[in-house]
């Protein structure tokens, strides 16, 4: 009964989407089912068939290697407040993780990973093998396919770098693709760290985490195509060429993405001391009002129930609809990286495995407001003369970004 409430789910969430859209009637039907289709074989085959499931099983292993890796790390720099040996007895278990200095500094080492690799020039081909099967898909086209593959491995602004001299050619549907696919995906820096938070709670959680990165691209399209459908000429198709690599030598990649992981790390610790403390004066003054239910008025109960019906769209019970609803609503007025903290941190009874495997997916996105700030900032330097419409399609991206990451989390409690 829950998959068939999943399979509903996925039918009212593509509904949900149609409702937004610009032009009902421009919506291309046949391309919708298309992109359906090819969503729902892309995750079929990612999860269900053993020797590709055995594949990405492996991933922990990379994981667990690169987890480690940092560790020495810190334990090297920070000593036992970075993991290494504690020098007295721990008197309450699980105190000794300190976030800030044994799981947030991942984020240095998977960026310059990300940065080597495209250096060497492993990930480039990949990416464009994406694009490539992106465009003979569903037909986008070869500057919004480079882009959307890119997500996989990229975040909301570094992605489109790739596609940086068509930006200002694209169309309207085109743009707003390229906004969403940002919107739906996370970066390759924080996946290995949100696996980390959860690796204890779900097996194989870094598998299903690239997953569903790559199954954000063709969602992103579905979606996307969906709200703002296209009614002109396409402009930006055919082949790209890479794009410049501006590291001149290994070191000298290994310097910069030391740099670039530095201010990303920077920001992730700032933005969750302010946020979770805007959480905490929020939740104070809701706490003036009267008690419902026996409990008091918090920003996660109130967001809870807004998001409570869409959690049981994606087919999770009622009983813990409004559990993950929280989570949901965490998730896109706070961020990602909070919410998973926040499901980590859930009793083991809140949610069951099949929930919580859903909701991996379905927060896997950067869909909130903070990042809308920063994707918003970073299109609108590299293409000035879409400054209106980039601004104009930046709350319906977390919309779409949203509805996408949801409907990756439906199609999962389909095949779950």
């Amino acid at each position: 009964m829950l998959q068939l409430q999943s399979a509903f789910g996925v039918v009212a969430l593509l509904a949900i989407a149609w409702a937004f859209s610009e032009k009902h009637g421009a919506v291309s039907i046949r391309q919708a089912i298309v992109g359906l289709a090819v969503t729902v074989v892309t995750a079929l085959v990612l999860i269900k068939v053993p020797l590709v499931a055995s594949a990405f099983g492996a991933i922990n292993e990379a994981v667990g290697v690169i987890a480690a890796a940092s560790r020495a790390g810190t334990s090297f720099v920070f000593g036992y407040l970075g993991g290494a040996p504690l020098p007295f007895d721990l008197k309450a278990p699980g105190a000794d993780f300190i976030l800030a200095f044994q799981a947030l500094p991942i984020v240095l080492v998977m960026s310059v990973l990300t940065t080597l690799l495209f250096h060497w020039r492993v990930l480039p081909p990949i990416v464009r093998g994406m694009a490539w099967l992106l465009e003979r898909t569903l037909g986008v086209g070869g500057a919004v396919g480079l882009s959307t593959a890119a997500n996989i491995f990229l975040g909301m602004v570094e992605a489109p770098l790739f596609i940086r001299p068509y930006l200002a050619k694209l169309t309207r549907a085109e743009l707003f693709l390229v906004m969403t696919g940002g919107m739906a995906g996370i970066a390759g820096t924080v996946l290995v760290l949100y696996a980390t938070l959860l690796a204890p709670l779900i097996p194989d959680a870094a598998a299903h985490f690239v997953i569903a990165s790559v199954l954000g691209a063709p969602a992103a399209i579905l979606v996307s195509l969906i709200m703002v459908p296209e009614t002109s000429e396409q402009r930006t198709g055919g082949l790209l060429a890479d794009p410049e690599m501006h590291a001149s030598s290994t070191m000298d990649a290994i310097v910069k993405g030391t740099a670039a992981g530095l201010e990303l790390l920077l920001n992730i610790v700032a933005m969750l001391l302010v946020l979770v403390a805007l959480v905490y004066l929020v939740n104070a003054i809701l706490g003036i009002l009267p008690e419902i239910g026996g409990a008091r008025i918090s920003l996660q109960r109130l967001l809870g129930y807004v998001m409570a019906p869409v959690c049981w769209l994606m087919g999770l019970p009622w009983s813990q609809a409004l559990t993950a609803g929280s989570l949901m609503g965490t998730k896109t007025v706070l961020n990602e990286l909070i919410a998973y903290v926040d499901l980590s941190k859930l009793p083991a009874d809140a949610l069951d495995p099949r929930s919580r495997l859903i909701m991996l997916y379905a927060m896997c996105g950067f869909a909130n407001f903070a990042s809308l700030g920063i994707m918003i900032g970073g299109l609108n330097t590299m293409a000035p003369t879409r400054r209106e419409e980039i601004n104009a399609l930046g709350l319906k991206s977390i919309v779409s970004g949203t509805l996408t990451t949801c409907l990756m989390g439906a199609i999962v409690g389909v095949l779950t």
